[in-house]
C-alpha cells in the first residue's frame, strides 16, 4: 500500500506544482488531499487525471496522514506545523518558518541527503529558499572538489517568486505600457514592467535584504558554515525561473574544463555551456524543467583559484515544489518513514 499525503496550499502555485510532480513521478500515494483555507473550500485543482476538490486545512485530521506538504506561507506554518507533526505526520515546509531552526534539517537532496534523518526531532524538514536550492545543487559538486572559501552571487529572481500576485502584476503592468494605461503598482515596492528592482523581502539593520541574508544562512547551513557567502538579490520582469550570476573562488586549483566535466556528472546540474551565440540556458527556456542548468563556465583571471558560472532553474519546480516532492522520495526510499496510513 501506498501513503497517505496532505498538500497545504493546494491553490497556490507551488502547491498546484506539487500535486502536479507528484503525479508525474508516481509517488506511492494512495491518496492525496488537498488542503488550503475555508475560503478556498471547494476549489477543484488537478492531481494527474483526476479533479480534488480543496479542503479546508483546520478541518483535518492529520492522525492517519503519512507526509504533509506544507507551502502556505511563513504564518500559516508557524501555526500548523508543529501540530501537524505532533499527530505523528512528517511536515515537508516549503516556507522559511523552520529553515534556520537547528533541530529541523534544511535538504536539498543532491547536496545533504544524510542530514535528513534529523527530522525526527519535530517531525518537520524545511525545503531551502528557491534561489539557494539552484545555487547549492551548483555549487556542492565544485566544493567536493576543491573546497570553495567564497561565493559572491547575484541573482536575476522571476515574479513568480513573489506568487500569483506577482505574475498577475507583470502581466497587468506589461499590458498597462502597451495600450498606455496607467502603471499600478500592487505587489512590488517599483513598477517591474520593463524594469529590475534590487529589493527582495525586508530590508535588515546591515543594509542587506532579507532573500540575500536567507542566501547566506542556507548555504553555510546545506554546504559549509566556513564559506563566504555575499548575494544581491534581484527582481527582473519573468514569468517563470530563476538565474544566478555565480563568482566562486576556491582553496584549491580548479580549471573551467574541470568545473564542466564535473557538473556534467553531478545530480541534478545539467551543463550547456557553448562559446558560441545562443549556447547557454536563460530562464524561458528552464520554465517546466527539472534540472539546474548551467552556462557560461569560464576562469576568473582576477583570483588565483576563482571561476564565473551561470546558474538557471525554475523556481516553482527545483525551487520549490520538486525539491519538496524530492525529499518525501528520499523519506520512503530510506526507510524513514512508518506508514501509517497502510497500517
Amino acid at each position: 500500500m501506498g501513503y497517505k499525503v496532505a498538500v497545504v496550499g493546494a491553490t497556490g502555485n507551488v502547491g498546484r506544482e506539487m500535486l502536479s510532480i507528484l503525479d508525474e513521478r508516481g509517488f506511492p500515494a494512495d491518496e492525496v488531499v488537498a488542503l488550503a483555507s475555508r475560503r478556498s473550500q471547494g476549489t477543484e485543482v488537478s492531481f494527474g487525471d483526476k479533479t480534488l476538490k480543496v479542503k479546508p486545512l483546520d478541518q483535518h485530521d492529520f492522525h492517519d496522514t503519512d507526509i504533509c506538504l506544507m507551502s502556505a506561507g511563513g504564518e500559516v506554518s508557524k501555526q500548523w506545523s508543529p501540530k501537524i507533526g505532533a499527530q505523528g505526520c512528517v511536515v515537508i515546509d516549503n516556507s522559511s518558518a523552520f529553515r534556520y531552526d537547528q533541530d529541523v534539517p534544511l535538504i536539498v537532496p543532491e547536496v545533504n541527503a544524510d542530514a535528513v534523518s534529523g527530522f525526527t526531532k519535530k517531525n518537520i524538514i524545511a525545503n531551502p529558499n528557491c534561489s539557494t536550492a539552484q545555487l547549492v545543487v551548483a555549487l556542492k559538486p565544485l566544493h567536493d572538489f576543491a573546497t570553495i572559501k567564497r561565493v559572491v552571487v547575484s541573482t536575476y529572481q522571476s515574479v513568480s517568486g513573489a506568487g500569483k500576485e506577482g505574475m498577475d502584476e507583470l502581466f497587468q503592468q506589461s499590458r498597462a505600457v502597451f495600450v498606455a494605461d496607467p502603471v499600478e503598482r500592487k505587489k512590488f515596492t517599483k513598477r517591474i514592467a520593463f524594469n529590475v528592482i534590487p529589493h527582495i523581502d525586508v530590508f535588515m539593520e546591515d543594509g542587506s535584504t532579507k532573500e540575500e541574508w536567507k542566501v547566506m544562512v542556507e548555504t553555510k547551513k546545506m554546504l559549509d558554515p566556513k564559506i563566504k557567502v555575499t548575494c544581491t538579490a534581484v527582481r527582473v520582469p519573468v514569468f517563470i525561473g530563476h538565474s544566478e550570476a555565480v563568482n566562486i573562488e576556491f582553496d584549491k586549483p580548479i580549471t573551467a574544463d574541470e568545473a564542466r566535466d564535473i557538473l556534467r556528472q553531478a545530480p541534478g546540474c545539467l551543463v550547456i555551456d557553448k562559446h558560441e551565440d545562443g549556447g547557454y540556458i536563460t530562464p524561458y527556456e528552464s520554465a517546466g524543467e527539472d534540472a539546474t542548468y548551467i552556462s557560461r563556465i569560464r576562469e576568473d583571471q582576477t583570483l588565483e583559484n576563482g571561476l564565473n558560472i551561470w546558474v538557471v532553474s525554475d523556481n516553482l519546480r527545483k525551487g520549490a515544489a520538486l525539491n519538496t516532492v524530492q525529499i518525501a522520495e528520499l523519506l520512503v526510499n530510506r526507510g524513514l518513514l512508518k506508514q501509517k496510513h497502510a497500517a
